[in-house]
């Protein structure tokens, strides 16, 4: 039954015999029909990319070698006529022009401060020595002949016309300093000098000048090295680029990161030219200073208190002497680490004395500001260590034990690879970073002068853009 019911659904088809031969021919002619055309398309291809290629190689060929000029010219550094960083030719420098100073102002300081000490023979007299002597270095820089000067990120020009920025050469530090300190010394007849009155007659000066009060003061350079420079008139002049030791007597309103430089106290010690190395450097943490000072100095007594009695820690209070110079040459050249509290103000000379000693900085000041940060990254040669956690007993001398000697030599390796922003001397050293960071100002100062011109309205109660606050409020150390 079953085999009836397939038969059935299964007929046998009269022409099945002949089906398979006839699906043979289609299936060969179909492969035969599907190798002719892709060998076609393949020959059509292979010839039209021909050809196309041919094409778009001579048709581009002058119109890439334009093009590529086109972008290269447009990118060169020729066409940045304004830019002022690393440029190698007069065209591409910040132009600064040097005010002509009544003498007064300049080589008339040297003269009253030698005065004051008992010197007749003016002649002879040279700028004296002191920390803050970056001022001399920068007028002294301006009143070389040009040709003296390559290397220099900025060029002196004689027509004002033709400047970009304007350099008042007053000597504000040295200033300070002309009237001893022993008043009773200087004979009764000599007329006492007066800094405030210089100060005055400075700014007198400066308002009659047209080139200031073209720009109200915003295109001009000042050196107010010492805390204390320029303070009675520090309002008068807040516009200008001030240059600055730190913000520890300026008001955020009168100065800033945005748009002063900070600068470097001329180290007062010997350079250590020898070689890195932890043998001779027998005394673990060294510091020779004022013990007693103002403000944020009063830090100094307590670090005296923890420290003075303490293995392998020599602190000692000292004053400004060629002795003590000579103590303290030697101190920071056989330690490893140098205590650098605040002074008056939050930096002091003595950070830099450690940097060109090859001593490791031990920086303890909350707020202080650094030069040259945008080219030195300062975790890399000193610690720096928050205020509250340095007067904690023991804190500071187990801190810098548990330093390698392995890590001491690589501070010790990076001190010595940023020495020459350092050094005053130097032909590639402090000058020409200061020149270079003051031509980093020049858009802001040119936005700020624009933007002046433009308002009808002024808020004084608003704080100024180019003066921004710069210290936030955290508390870390750093190894």
């Amino acid at each position: 039954m079953i085999e009836k019911l397939l038969k059935t659904r299964n007929p046998k088809s009269p022409n099945s015999s002949k089906f398979p031969l006839i699906m043979t021919r289609k299936s060969s002619l179909l492969k035969q029909t599907l190798i002719v055309s892709a060998f076609t398309i393949l020959i059509i291809y292979v010839s039209f990319n021909t050809f196309l290629s041919y094409f778009t190689t001579t048709a581009t060929a002058g119109v890439s070698a334009t093009t590529s000029s086109f972008f290269a010219e447009q990118i060169s550094r020729e066409n940045f006529q304004d830019f002022p960083v690393k440029a190698t030719g007069n065209e591409r420098k910040v132009k600064v022009f040097m005010h002509d100073l009544p003498k007064k102002f300049t080589t008339g300081i040297i003269a009253n401060h030698a005065l004051a000490r008992g010197y007749s023979n003016l002649s002879k007299v040279s700028y004296p020595g002191h920390q803050h002597m970056g001022e001399w270095y920068l007028y002294s820089d301006l009143s070389r002949p040009e040709s003296d000067r390559v290397g220099s990120p900025v060029v002196k020009v004689n027509d004002p016309e033709e400047a970009d920025l304007f350099y008042v050469p007053v000597f504000s530090s040295l200033s300070l300093t002309v009237n001893p300190v022993q008043v009773g010394k200087v004979p009764v007849s000599d007329p006492v000098y007066s800094d405030e009155k210089m100060q005055d007659e400075l700014v007198e000066w400066l308002e009659k000048q047209e080139y200031w009060r073209r720009n109200n003061g915003r295109d001009h350079v000042l050196f107010a090295g010492d805390p204390n420079a320029l303070y009675r008139v520090l309002d008068r002049v807040k516009n200008a680029v001030l240059l600055l030791s730190d913000f520890g007597r300026v008001r955020s309103d009168q100065g800033s990161l945005v748009k002063d430089v900070i600068v470097p106290y001329a180290h007062r010690i010997n350079v250590y030219n020898g070689d890195i190395g932890v043998d001779e450097r027998k005394t673990l943490l060294f510091f020779m200073g004022n013990r007693y000072r103002k403000d944020g100095g009063k830090i100094r007594d307590m670090l005296f208190q923890l420290l003075e009695k303490e293995e392998d820690v020599l602190i000692s209070h000292g004053t400004q002497s060629r002795e003590s110079r000579r103590t303290a040459t030697r101190g920071m050249h056989t330690s490893k680490f140098c205590l650098n509290p605040a002074g008056d103000t939050p930096s002091a000379c003595r950070l830099f004395d450690s940097i060109v000693s090859l001593c490791v900085p031990l920086i303890v000041s909350d707020s202080i500001e650094l030069p040259f940060e945008d080219v030195i990254d300062y975790r890399k040669i000193a610690i720096f260590v928050d205020t509250e956690s340095s007067i904690k007993p023991g804190y500071l001398v187990k801190l810098l034990r548990a330093v390698s000697t392995k890590r001491i030599l690589e501070y010790q390796k990076e001190m010595r690879e940023v020495k020459r922003y350092f050094e005053y001397s130097d032909p590639n050293g402090i000058v020409n970073e200061i020149w270079r960071e003051i031509g980093q100002k020049l858009p802001l100062i040119q936005l700020m002068i624009n933007r002046e011109k433009r308002l009808v309205k002024r808020d004084s109660s608003e704080p100024d853009c180019s003066c921004l606050c710069t210290n936030q409020s955290t508390l870390f150390t750093s190894l």
